[in-house]
């Protein structure tokens, strides 16, 4: 690991998450997930696994360790 973020901001936060989670679809370890933006904030969901929308910072811990899972 390098040590540097694959984030900077908030929005490039946002879409290295949206990133990781279509990344995750695609290996079929969640079937879906939904972002809704808002003008100062965006909520990650994912259908049959939280009630609660996640920040994209979880957003990002969660798809992040699902990958990373998958290519062990």
């Amino acid at each position: 690991m390098t040590g540097h973020s694959p984030y900077h901001d908030e929005l490039s936060l946002v879409d290295t998450a949206e990133a990781l989670g279509k990344k995750a679809v695609q290996l079929g370890l969640i079937h879906s997930f939904v972002v809704r933006h808002f003008a100062d904030s965006s909520q990650f969901y994912i259908p049959d696994e939280h009630r609660e929308p996640l920040t994209p910072e979880q957003a990002y811990m969660q798809f992040k360790t699902l990958v990373e899972r998958s290519d062990k």
